[in-house]
């Protein structure tokens, strides 16, 4: 009997935890292989980006003010890892924004990396991204070595850590990452239902 109440209470504590991590958009451990296709029609599947050293996805927005506060951010950070070995990738998965309003989004601002539409915000749904900016940070293997904000502040002037930077330079260095979670803050993706 005693052996039933403790397994009972181990399942409903693990179900307690998942649910705690679920709410919180708590990120897988490894990213799952996905296609989706650019503002211009063309597919493209994350693993056709394993022969970078890194992969950095971030999920954007064109209507999020705190998203538009990073856009110089964004477009910086692309050019500094570019010929460094990291892809960096952006992923609009907001039912109100079209692909022609992300590719008009993407020329006025200067992000030339790659940004791809996720209809019916299955993306986000498999990564648990919940706000726009929410950046993640994969190795060749995919795995997941860094998940939540760019930095800490909306404000350029204010930025006390460069949380993203911090971690894409120590893995470049062969270091450690310190931090490997923060809490991503922004717009709330505006999924299909919601």
């Amino acid at each position: 009997m005693r052996i039933k109440i403790y397994i009972a209470a181990m399942l409903l504590s693990a179900a307690f935890v998942a649910n705690l991590l679920f709410a919180a958009g708590g990120a897988p451990s490894k990213a799952e292989n996905f296609k989706l296709k650019d503002y211009n029609g063309k597919e493209y599947s994350l693993s056709d980006f394993k022969n970078s050293k890194g992969i950095v996805i971030m999920f954007i927005a064109t209507q999020c003010p705190v998203s538009n506060g990073y856009n110089e951010r964004m477009a910086r950070l692309f050019a500094d890892y570019k010929d460094k070995g990291i892809t960096v990738i952006g992923i609009n998965s907001n039912k109100e924004e079209s692909a022609e309003e992300v590719k008009i989004h993407a020329k006025e601002h200067n992000l030339n990396f790659i940004i791809l539409k996720d209809p019916g915000n299955i993306v986000a749904d498999k990564f648990g991204a919940s706000v726009t900016p929410e950046t993640y940070f994969l190795n060749k293997d995919l795995e997941i070595l860094y998940h939540g904000r760019i930095d800490d502040s909306r404000r350029g002037d204010e930025i006390k850590s460069q949380d993203l930077r911090n971690a894409l330079d120590q893995f470049l260095n062969g270091k450690k990452i310190t931090v490997t979670g923060t809490k991503a803050f922004g717009c709330s993706i505006k999924r299909v239902g919601a």
